[in-house]
Parts: C-alpha cells; structure tokens; sequence
C-alpha cells in the first residue's frame, strides 16, 4: 500500500491506537485519528510525541461516535485504509452487558457501512483474544486463530461483544467483497504514553500500588503494544494478510503470581507493596456475586488462555519481543508518569 494514503483510526485517544498511529506516522502514512471528544486533540498530540512522534503535520482529527452513524461518512471521506481499534472496554463499559454488546456491534457496522460507500481498500480491525477463548473449560490446546469463543457459555459481556462484533465483521466484509483482516491482542502491555491506557496495565498500577494484597490463581498470554502495533501495520500492508485472523501474543502464558515475582525482582523496594498471595478459586467465585470487577476474570478461573502466535510470524514475518521486557516497560513507564503513586 502507497506510503502516503489516508488512514482512518478509530478511537484515536486509545492505548493501542496511540502506538499504532505513532508506526504510520513514522512511516509516512497521513493519518485521520477520530475522537468523541475534540479537546482531546492536545493529549493525543502530546502522547504521540511521548511515542517518539516528530512531525505531526500529516494527523489530523474528526469528530465520531461509534453510537452517531451519520458522523462516520464525513470521516470517511477520501480515506485509502481503515484501522477499526474503537470498542467498549472494561474500563469504560455501560453498565448493561446487552448495552455493551450493541454498541460495539452497531458501531463496527457504523464504521464498515460508511468505509463501503467511500470504496476504501482495507480494513483492519482490532478484535481481542477474547473473541477466541472465552467460554471454553475444557481445551487444553493452545488457542488459534480456527477458534472462536462459546456464545452459549456464560462469557462477561466485554468476550462477548468482541465475539460478536468480529463476527459481524467477517459476515459484513464477505457480503459487500472488503478487504478485511481481524488482529486479537492478549493482555496488552507496553510503554503508558499518558492517562489513557489498558486494562491489563491497571493491574500492575494496582499491584505497586497494593490494592492487590491477593492475587487471583490466573494466567494470561501478554503482548507488548508495539508489538500490536507492527501487527496492525503488516495487515495493512501485506497482501496475504486479506481475510484473515492474527492472535497477537508473545506465546507465553504467565500467571499473576510470576508477574509479581518479576516485578519484585526488577523493581526491588519499589515494589514494596506488590503482593505474590495467592487467592483461593473459591473465595474469588463467591465475591464476584457481589464485586463488579471481579466478573470477567472469574469467568477464567481453571481455563487455559494459551495462545499461539506461530500464524503470524509464518505468514507475515511478524516477531514480538518478550513479555517480561513489556511487564517492565509498563512499569517503568507509569513510574516516569507518575501514574502509580509511590508509597510515603
């Protein structure tokens, strides 16, 4: 694809969209970032130049709301590619896991209507692992691109609405001939370039912090978002990336109590607070009857999340650093910040 086409971003205030947008940019693509929020224009700008971003002459914004289908077509206008990243997530989901669902479904649809009258030449779309494994308690073969999460399991309503907006996505992209390619990041880790960041960076905000004085018998696979970021671009750029899925996953599986040996190990007394005290399976099914945020990880407990990254370094060459370096260099970064609070 021509370095100097027009790609649209969606949800350009986000962590991975920030480090995504920062790859075109320095590679000479124009890049149209939409916001919900204008005033944001000023973080974004400044957390692209946290990125290493010098010249921001080829961004420019528009104002777009995954809810408002009529604002998609003015983004759209003269856009080569799109990058769908914009979806509900866990930290800024309705309250109402129908509510969740519908949104992230009717605004893909919004943005892939709008991306069909303009003609643009490829889409890809930011789906999550959680669009593959959610559901599933008895697979113990690592996940693939060839699986989907259970729909008929009792799956949190964030694994959900990735599922089915993916979903939608490939039935839409098939019906109208678009170029589509689905990226499905693990727990995203990575340098924070500002407030905004994953929910999988939370985490190690809380365990510095102590607000994780027991830890939850989980793994996870993790991904540095760099790494999400070169995957977006290879989909973009290669040909055999049309019509297909990447999990995008270091192929490591590391439990909360290793992420916190590892911090404690690197970190040393500023990791003081970081607890390796594990909590019983039990306890953590009991009090997600009654504590919000403990839902959709207890959905996990006793499943295996291992995944596979082995399509996506054959076919598009694609190679992740280590999750331990990512694990770090979230923390470190939020240290730079100041986003974690240091102990007094």
């Amino acid at each position: 694809m021509n370095e100097k086409k027009l790609v649209l971003v969606t949800g350009g205030s986000g962590f991975i969209a920030i480090h995504t947008m920062a790859k075109l940019l320095q590679k000479g693509y124009r890049v149209r970032a939409s916001l919900r929020t204008m005033s944001r224009q000023d973080e974004v700008k400044a957390m692209l130049k946290q990125a290493g971003v010098s010249d921001l002459a080829e961004l420019s914004f528009v104002k777009a709301d995954l809810t408002d289908e009529a604002s998609w077509i003015p983004a759209m206008d003269k856009v080569d590619a799109v990058m769908h990243i914009a979806s509900p997530t866990p930290a800024t989901r309705p309250d109402s896991a129908d509510e969740m669902v519908k949104m992230a479904v009717d605004g893909l649809l919004n943005v892939f209507k709008a991306a069909k009258k303009a003609q643009v030449e490829r889409i890809v779309l930011t789906s999550a692992s959680g669009a593959a494994l959610a559901g599933h308690k008895n697979h113990p073969e690592i996940f693939t691109e060839e699986d989907w999460s259970d729909l008929s399991a009792p799956i949190n309503a964030y694994q959900r609405s990735k599922t089915m907006a993916e979903q939608a996505a490939w039935k839409f992209a098939k019906e109208n001939q678009l170029d589509l390619v689905s990226i499905l990041p693990v727990a995203v880790m990575g340098p924070v370039l500002g407030q905004d960041f994953s929910h999988s960076n939370q985490a190690i905000k809380n365990m510095f912090e102590g607000k994780m004085p027991q830890l939850l018998r989980l793994a996870f696979d993790y991904i540095d978002v760099r790494d999400v970021a070169d995957l977006h671009l290879l989909a973009l750029e290669n040909p055999q990336a049309v019509g297909e899925r990447f999990l995008a996953t270091t192929g490591e599986n590391i439990s909360y109590k290793a992420q916190a040996k590892l911090l404690k190990e690197h970190f040393g007394p500023q990791a003081n607070q970081v607890s390796t005290r594990e909590i019983p399976d039990f306890l953590v099914k009991f009090l997600a009857h009654f504590k919000k945020d403990l839902k959709m990880p207890a959905t996990f407990l006793g499943q295996n999340t291992a995944c596979s990254n082995a399509k996506a370094k054959k076919l598009l060459n694609w190679q992740p650093r280590s999750a331990e370096s990512s694990i770090i260099a979230t923390a470190q970064s939020m240290f730079d910040l100041g986003i974690i609070k240091k102990e007094k």
